[in-house]
């Protein structure tokens, strides 16, 4: 199986004059592919800043990351640019569209960046939408669309390069449960389909059941293990 990112011993300390504080203290986990991790924690514990440092947004204070064996902490900028495009899809709490784009032109932009564009983007974008239960919403405004149609949208958004990971923050916290349990579904499915590693920061007890593997963290810290999967 293969590893497609992984945190070692990886803290973030913010210092602020003689005050410092730690809001990812020693954090070490694997992401491998096909394989669906989800971290549990309330407001607070560190969760979008682990998260964060996994998508090679923030870097670490302490410790090295490493997303397709390769450390992420030896890259430049724009390379760190390249890798994010590239291998790393993002789902935000907020779906973050475009108000003035259509469905189908928010997917095309993430392909743009990407170096797709045109036709391909075009097509590319409307099979992934397809995907997503969307075809139908293509030429829509993110106005017109529910809050689960949004995030179907931010979820073909995540998947339209093909990426190696997929990272989501709170995806179900702007949704009601139905919807939010249709979304969550529906991106672990097409990510392990595409053997894409995905992990999911929540405090969403009702989602337990989509994962492997389900961490707990509480003050910065991975205390333990709550439930465990068998492969």
């Amino acid at each position: 199986m293969d590893t497609l990112l992984s945190v070692r011993e990886v803290s973030k300390i913010y210092r602020n004059g003689a005050t410092s504080v730690t809001a990812v203290n020693r954090a070490s986990l694997e992401v491998q592919s096909g394989k669906v991790i989800l971290i549990l924690g309330p407001s607070g514990s560190g969760k979008t800043t682990l998260l964060s440092i996994m998508g090679c947004i923030l870097h670490p204070t302490h410790g090295e990351v490493f997303v397709g064996g390769q450390n992420v902490n030896q890259l430049s900028d724009s390379e760190l640019s390249g890798l994010r495009r590239e291998q790393i899809g993002f789902v935000f709490q907020s779906f973050n569209l475009l108000s003035f784009l259509t469905v189908r032109k928010n997917v095309e932009v993430a392909l743009n960046l990407a170096g797709v564009r045109g036709r391909q983007a075009k097509e590319r974008a409307t099979e992934v939408l397809r995907q997503v239960g969307l075809d139908h919403r293509l030429d829509f405004l993110p106005k017109k669309l529910s809050g689960g149609e949004k995030q179907r949208v931010s979820i073909a958004r995540a998947l339209a390069n093909n990426p190696k990971v997929i990272l989501a923050d709170e995806p179900t916290g702007n949704l009601d449960s139905t919807a939010g349990r249709i979304v969550v579904d529906l991106m672990t499915k097409l990510a392990r389909q595409r053997g894409s590693g995905v992990v999911i920061v929540t405090h969403d007890n009702r989602i337990l059941d989509v994962a492997d593997r389900v961490l707990y963290l509480s003050d910065g810290s991975l205390v333990n293990e709550a439930v465990q999967r068998p492969t």
